[in-house]
């Protein structure tokens, strides 16, 4: 059955308050400003490109779709990707040229959760939509770039929904029958419980107004805490396998990067509450460790190292307690990225050189045979000069580096390690 019918679902028993209060024009959607003026511009030129919808669980992805068609006079067809298999997208698409041909009636395909097709299904889908038989309208809370492939979305729009402010969530309470029945404090305690998604923000109104229906009737306020305790603990929307996953770890590191120690512990609370897996977390912060803080303080890499240790040793909910300590340390210490840098150039380097043959000098002698090729010869052993150093080349003959590829700086210990090697040196030209 298709979800946009016309079947005025609002009258039926047993309808969400969610549903019935779906937005069936775009005027009367609350908020997302710009997907609203975009929208808008298609109808005025009358002229509708296949589209993806990309943004968080409830900020109107499905009710733009159906508002599109209803203003495009279209058929629409709606189906979830997860439910949905090659066959029925290639009937689908039959049936949609045939109405195209017979019937010159334009058809919206709308695939709710369209990342979860696989490369076939979208290769079904893909002549319909060059041809022009199908304009699809694709849903999903994921990065498209990852999930989708690129002759579709070299064909799309990317349309993006925010989830919803504070003011617009007020907006939508507002709306409701229970418009009396919080005060302000109230009223925003539950719109940040709902977190943007407007789904559940009206579910949870919905469940309001039943427990409290006299209350409401006779307008009695109904206070905070009374609301907090209906809706029990707020659930924070994370999959491990999504964006969520790696724009908080990414905010984290660079939180880190940054020295603002609030700002990463505001990340990695986000994290350990939508159930992230601590040792990815101790990984990211044993590799800053070295990627960000470096030789500016050594211990830097020692305190992940045990932080990492000590998440493995005790586990959850004390481990985030070890976290918090690396994390803070990382943030809170001098930071330097000179031995990340220096890797990179080798790296280069080696990508240029190819394999430039070891010095004789330097290679082990570990045979008789490799003595008398003069493996080894002419090596100065470094802890039989003063100062433990000798002016020697250790590169391979054919290179010559015209700069150093490590550079200390001039910040916390690696200060004392550049004074260290200019010492050295000037000591052996003296």
């Amino acid at each position: 059955m298709d979800l946009f019918d016309s079947v005025p679902l609002e009258s039926l028993p047993g309808t969400p308050l969610a549903e019935k209060m779906r937005p069936k024009e775009l005027d009367d959607f609350v908020g997302q400003e710009k997907v609203r003026e975009q929208l808008s511009s298609y109808l005025k030129s009358n002229y509708l490109p296949n589209l993806i919808f990309w943004g968080p669980p409830g900020t109107g992805k499905t009710s733009a779709a159906g508002a599109l068609g209803r203003a495009f006079s279209s058929h629409l067809v709606s189906v979830n990707a997860t439910s949905s298999g090659a066959k029925e997208l290639r009937q689908i698409g039959e049936e949609a040229k045939s109405r195209r041909l017979e019937n010159h009636t334009r058809t919206i395909l709308f695939v709710d959760e369209v990342h979860r097709f696989n490369k076939g299904q979208q290769d079904v889908l893909l002549p319909y939509i060059e041809k022009g038989d199908l304009t699809l309208i694709g849903a999903t809370t994921e990065n498209p770039s990852y999930e989708l492939n690129k002759a579709i979305l070299s064909r799309c729009r990317l349309i993006v929904f925010e989830s919803l402010s504070v003011a617009d969530g007020k907006i939508l309470v507002q709306r409701t029958l229970c418009k009396d029945a919080f005060s302000q404090e109230t009223l925003e305690a539950l719109v940040n419980w709902s977190d943007g998604d407007a789904r559940k923000l009206l579910t949870a109104v919905e469940e309001i107004s039943m427990s409290f229906a006299e209350r409401i009737s006779e307008r009695k306020a109904i206070s905070s805490e009374e609301v907090r305790g209906i809706l029990g603990r707020m659930v924070i929307g994370h999959d491990k396998a999504s964006d969520s996953h790696y724009d908080l770890a990414s905010a984290l590191i660079k939180s880190i990067r940054g020295s603002d120690a609030d700002a990463a512990l505001y990340y990695l609370a986000r994290l350990l509450k939508g159930g992230e897996d601590v040792s990815f977390i101790a990984r990211r912060l044993v590799i800053s460790a070295s990627e960000d803080v470096g030789n500016a303080d050594p211990r830097a890499l020692q305190v992940a190292v045990a932080g990492a240790q000590a998440v493995e040793l005790v586990g959850l909910p004390e481990a985030a307690i070890n976290l918090a300590q690396v994390t803070t340390y990382l943030a809170s210490a001098p930071k330097s990225n000179r031995s990340y840098l220096a890797l990179q150039k080798a790296q280069a380097l080696v990508e240029t050189t190819g394999s430039a043959p070891v010095p004789l000098k330097l290679r082990s002698a570990k045979t008789s045979e490799m003595k008398k090729l003069g493996y080894g010869e002419g090596y100065k052993y470094a802890h039989n000069y003063p100062r433990h150093w000798v002016e020697q080349k250790y590169l391979p003959d054919s290179i010559d580096l015209k700069e150093p590829l490590y550079e200390p700086d001039e910040i916390g210990f690696e200060k004392q390690i550049k004074e260290f090697v200019a010492w050295l040196k000037r000591t052996s030209e003296s």
